[in-house]
């Protein structure tokens, strides 16, 4: 058996998505089914270090996953040689300078998003780092949650027919933290710390409309601050600098009109956290993170308004549950894998920094758009 050891530097993933989704769901679980299979003779074999402040942080955690190698040295293990990759789960403010010094050690880079804090710098990272010939990619795990493969899946179909509007709603209630124990950490309501749901979310929103329903073309976007004071992770109050609910029209160019709302202050009555609802002259589908269905024109009530007396039509009777087409695995750890085939064999990965400096652009248009409060054009990216 010929086997590709990768080490693979994992700075930053002490926090809450580094650890579960990166870290547990993703490279200790490659590792566990016995790394990436490339043939009956031929594997990929993560071998992770852990990079972080907190050498205390960072042992607790190793030893709670099953990992050996640790260090709060980054300047170290970037000069390792068999340090392939670079992954950067920290804070967005400080990810150029790691990337950049990844980039500097010749490493092949992978991190999550936004990859910076303006598109100007994200697109300079994604430039410098094709200058050095390196591999690398961003974080879009969206795409292959089961319900948006099923999603897609009725797209390639043709089963819409044409796609008329898509509406997404996303979001939950974060407590405050008063009363009650934080969802999220506080610096994602301090703008100063980077924070914000339309810098988080609308990053998501630019590469899913992109992949399933076409290149947007304008947008208009309003933001909010509706909870003006929350308490952070020791007790204390803090005045919310960030916003915590945006809502956003995107027109694409093939003339699609999609709606997302997006709020961490919102009870949720529907299937899931996020849902996108999709109408089509043939047919209508609404997804979840793991489930979808739809509803055929054939299929379709024949409604008619009357408020005064109750509708004899049961309008969810008329939807189907979109059957499963396989097993469907952990979306960061797809993902993960296919990162690490392109590394190894230069198998095609289209997710790279610079449609990672795309999601950034269109968070700042959307914040544009909010300060101007007017439609916005999203000019394309160089």
């Amino acid at each position: 058996m010929k086997t590709h050891k990768i080490g693979i530097i994992m700075n930053g993933v002490t926090g809450r998505m580094g650890t579960n989704q990166h870290l547990i769901r993703s490279i200790k679980a490659i590792i566990d089914q016995g790394g990436v299979k490339l043939s009956d003779d031929e594997v990929i074999m993560p071998d992770p270090v852990l990079v972080g402040r907190s050498e205390a942080k960072l042992k607790a955690l190793a030893a709670r996953v099953g990992v050996t190698r640790v260090s709060t040295n980054l300047d170290a293990e970037l000069a390792k040689p068999d340090n392939q990759i670079y992954f950067d789960s920290t804070l967005t403010g400080q990810r150029p300078m790691g990337v950049r010094k990844a980039i500097a050690a010749k490493k092949h880079i992978y991190c999550e998003k936004p990859t910076a804090t303006t598109s100007k710098e994200a697109l300079a990272l994604a430039d410098e780092v094709v200058a050095a010939g390196l591999k690398n990619g961003v974080v879009q795990d969206k795409l292959w949650l089961p319900g948006l493969v099923k999603l897609k899946w009725l797209i390639d179909q043709g089963f819409f027919g044409k796609i008329l509007s898509v509406r997404g709603e996303f979001g939950y209630w974060v407590f405050t933290g008063e009363h009650e124990k934080l969802q999220r950490p506080s610096w994602n309501y301090r703008k100063e710390d980077d924070g914000g749901i339309i810098v988080d979310m609308v990053c998501h929103w630019q590469y899913v409309i992109q992949n399933l329903f076409g290149d947007i073309k304008s947008l208009t976007c309003l933001g909010a601050t509706h909870i003006p004071q929350r308490w952070d992770e020791a007790g204390k109050p803090y005045k919310c600098t960030a916003d915590d609910s945006a809502y956003a029209t995107f027109e694409l160019k093939n003339g699609v009109i999609c709606h997302f709302n997006s709020s961490w202050d919102v009870r949720v009555d529907r299937d899931d956290l996020l849902t996108l609802q999709v109408d089509g002259t043939h047919g209508s589908a609404v997804a979840g993170l793991r489930d979808c269905k739809a509803q055929a024109l054939a299929a379709t009530p024949r409604c008619v308004w009357n408020p005064d007396i109750d509708s004899s039509i049961k309008y969810k009777d008329g939807w189907v549950r979109v059957p499963d087409q396989g097993f469907y695995d952990n979306a960061f750890k797809i993902q993960w894998e296919l990162f690490l085939k392109h590394v190894v064999t230069g198998s095609a990965f289209p997710w790279s920094l610079h449609e990672g400096a795309k999601g950034v652009q269109l968070a700042e248009v959307a914040l544009d758009s909010w300060a101007q409060r007017r439609w916005l054009d999203v000019p394309a990216l160089k």
